[in-house]
């Protein structure tokens, strides 16, 4: 991706982030920037397309994130961990406003979203089920591909769920019990010594 467009995007998503989309004009964007509006458009044709790229970043820049949670070393169990706490923090720090505008002003970006974060949702799953199973922490019986199924139907429901508010749906706590919840079912004998292991980890950083 071009530099400056990528400056651009980065400006663009504090401004989206902070007050929505449809609230922030091309003008806005060129202002904030520091640049005219003509400049602006040497790298957009029009608010659309800077939705459109807009959304291509973030997609980019969260891929980058999550690899990040596939290097560290650590066993399937402590994986999923790291995977949790990644998309927590990603739907904590997400502005309500942005999505719904999303949702209901450029409705083909927001599907292109949806599509892609569910498809990469379950391939990270799917993946860690695959390693787990090789390490012996999941069951070898398990149908990798309905649980991976299964987490992410779990994880679209509490999502779009009346039943929690942002803030406990965006909470430590809910995230950190759907990740034992999983485990347990999925888990062998040598799997949960490995899970009880981490949530005493995560008792004892907790209650420093």
């Amino acid at each position: 991706m071009n530099e400056d467009l990528k400056n651009i995007l980065l400006k663009v998503h504090e401004l989206y982030t902070k007050y929505g989309i449809k609230s922030i004009t091309m003008d806005d964007v060129a202002t904030d920037m520091g640049i005219s509006k003509k400049t602006l458009y040497q790298f957009v044709t029009d608010k659309d397309d800077l939705v459109g790229k807009f959304i291509d970043l973030e997609i980019e820049l969260r891929q980058e994130e999550i690899v990040k949670c596939f290097n560290t070393g650590c066993n399937a169990i402590e994986e999923l961990f790291e995977i949790s706490v990644f998309m927590n923090k990603m739907m904590r720090d997400q502005n309500p406003a942005t999505e719904h505008d999303l949702k209901k002003y450029y409705p083909h970006h927001y599907q292109k979203t949806v599509k892609i974060r569910r498809e990469r949702m379950f391939n990270y799953i799917l993946q860690n089920l695959i390693k787990g199973k090789k390490e012996g922490l999941y069951r070898e019986e398990m149908d990798e591909k309905i649980i991976a199924k299964l987490y992410l139907a779990r994880s679209e429901n509490i999502h779009f769920s009346e039943l929690f508010s942002v803030e406990e749906f965006t909470s430590d706590k809910l995230f950190l019990e759907l990740v034992i919840y999983h485990i347990r079912g999925i888990a062998t004998e040598g799997g949960l010594i490995v899970l009880e292991k981490k949530i005493k980890e995560l008792d004892s950083y907790n209650n420093k």
